[in-house]
């Protein structure tokens, strides 16, 4: 996978944005990071339509980091809706949130998550995760090849 390819970070705190952007520069993850506080913009952003639509400005994610809890439509919903895509649901997803709960990270892979990671209260902690995810997902793991589909003739953008 390209050193540089971009995540698109799905979170509505600012506070843990601000957070996870800190723990990206101390893990080393250099890439472009999008970022969007909703699910519906997550869907707007990954269907390129709406704000969204200048693929060159928004480009499509290689791994997306998507809070389960959002306000109106939700991370497992949003995770349903990229599965649904023919032309995304080879995309990485991991659900980064919260929440510890057995049943929601059932319900989170049940739906087509990737990796189920819970966010560590320490400030160590979660730079040592994004270490690691950065080692794994960005350095070692290879990348599905992603297309974003126009709504007119089917042509397509690669990611």
């Amino acid at each position: 996978m390209p050193d540089r390819a971009t995540i698109l970070v799905v979170e509505d705190s600012d506070d843990h944005v601000l957070l996870l952007r800190h723990a990206f520069q101390k893990a080393g993850i250099l890439n472009p990071i999008q970022v969007v506080s909703s699910g519906e913009d997550a869907i707007a952003y990954l269907g390129g339509s709406d704000r969204y639509s200048d693929w060159k400005m928004f480009p499509l994610p290689s791994i997306v980091l998507l809070d389960l809890k959002l306000p109106g439509v939700d991370g497992l919903h949003v995770l349903r809706w990229i599965r649904r895509q023919p032309s995304l649901k080879a995309l990485r997803v991991a659900m980064l949130t919260s929440s510890d709960l057995g049943e929601e990270i059932n319900a989170a892979y049940e739906a087509g998550v990737n990796v189920f990671l819970t966010k560590p209260v320490d400030l160590d902690k979660l730079v040592e995760m994004m270490r690691v995810f950065r080692a794994h997902w960005l350095e070692f793991a290879q990348a599905p090849h992603i297309l974003r589909l126009t709504h007119t003739a089917g042509e397509s953008q690669p990611s």
